[in-house]
């Protein structure tokens, strides 16, 4: 073979090499690096535009929305209460901040592998989130959890994603409320009546203005009060007072309620309405003075955690000095031992 046949020969192996590759490359284009791109694109530049927020899980109906009512933040399933604003702008922040690591899988049969299948189908381990802007919605279905991050898929989409940092997700309505209700220093009660359901009731006021004690009126007859201090509210009877969930109160039956009416300084008045039901404890609240507070409690049901419920509801036995016990009487007195038997 001359020099010149093998040098043709090998220019047209080289070309039709290029020609194949050429053609496999337009089959198969390169996958771009993915790796630092951020999982919603065009969040963090509309998240002063976002006007909802959606979260359906095990059926197509939201478990929970959150959502621009007259320009305040509600939460739909729980009658359009207040939402807790902090807590829906963490979460819009951390979609937006949310960085793509690496590619995972795109075939839907091992989807729920990761938590990624989908969310309306009964079981499903994922939830998924939609924020609408202004220029439409977001949507992303949120895995499983993965060492400092999570998997994660677009909606309408098959590539799924292992995405940084970690996501917190609530799926239950009572998380996503204004768990603030009720914050009245105990300086500024000035007397505490108690109607109960069943049993006598009470009446405890302030001694002095500038002083703790309070006093117990009408004290049952051979029976003592605790000292001034010791009837004296507790600290957390109104300070602080939040709210675990919220509910209509026409679901709830408040007649029998045990009823305590709190005089504030200045003359205010507010009544708590408790009623125990099962092991969670509900409160009605009404208020004479405070605007504010009126229109955010009517018509609503409160729980409160129990401790802070006891704390309201104290019961007269718990003001009163404990009765001596007629066994502890007859322990006191001497005891005389048998002489003994006459010896044969």
């Amino acid at each position: 073979m001359t020099h010149r046949r093998f040098t043709s020969i090998l220019i047209g192996a080289l070309a039709v090499i290029a020609g194949a590759l050429y053609l496999n490359s337009n089959r198969n284009p390169p996958t771009p690096d993915a790796h630092g791109m951020p999982l919603i694109p065009a969040l963090a530049a509309e998240l002063d535009s976002v006007t909802a927020l959606g979260v359906r899980k095990g059926g197509t109906a939201p478990v929970v929305t959150v959502h621009k009512v007259a320009g305040q933040w509600a939460v739909a399933e729980r009658g359009d209460y207040p939402a807790d604003v902090a807590k829906l702008r963490k979460l819009l922040l951390a979609l937006g901040d949310a960085k793509i690591v690496e590619l995972k899988t795109s075939s839907p049969a091992n989807f729920p592998i990761i938590g990624v299948e989908d969310p309306t189908q009964p079981g499903a381990m994922g939830a998924q989130v939609t924020v609408t802007a202004r220029d439409g919605e977001h949507s992303v279905i949120v895995g499983k959890p993965s060492g400092p991050g999570y998997f994660a898929r677009r909606g309408g989409e098959n590539q799924s994603y292992l995405v940084e940092p970690p996501l917190s997700l609530e799926t239950e309505p009572r998380y996503w409320i204004d768990s603030r209700l009720i914050d009245v220093p105990t300086k500024s009660i000035q007397s505490v009546e108690i109607k109960p359901a069943a049993g006598a009731g009470y009446v405890t006021h302030r001694l002095k203005p500038d002083e703790d004690g309070f006093g117990l009126d009408r004290t049952p007859p051979g029976r003592k009060a605790l000292d001034a201090r010791a009837l004296a509210p507790s600290a957390t009877l109104l300070s602080g007072l939040t709210a675990e969930d919220v509910a209509a109160a026409s679901g709830m039956d408040f007649s029998n309620s045990t009823r305590a009416i709190i005089t504030l300084s200045g003359g205010d008045v507010i009544t708590l309405d408790g009623l125990p039901f099962g092991d969670r404890h509900w409160i009605k609240v009404t208020a004479d003075k405070d605007a504010a507070l009126a229109a955010k409690t009517k018509d609503r049901a409160f729980e409160v955690a129990s401790y802070r419920y006891d704390a309201i509801f104290r019961s007269l036995e718990q003001l009163l000095v404990a009765k001596e016990s007629k066994a502890a009487g007859n322990a006191a007195a001497p005891v005389r031992k048998p002489a003994p038997a006459p010896g044969p």
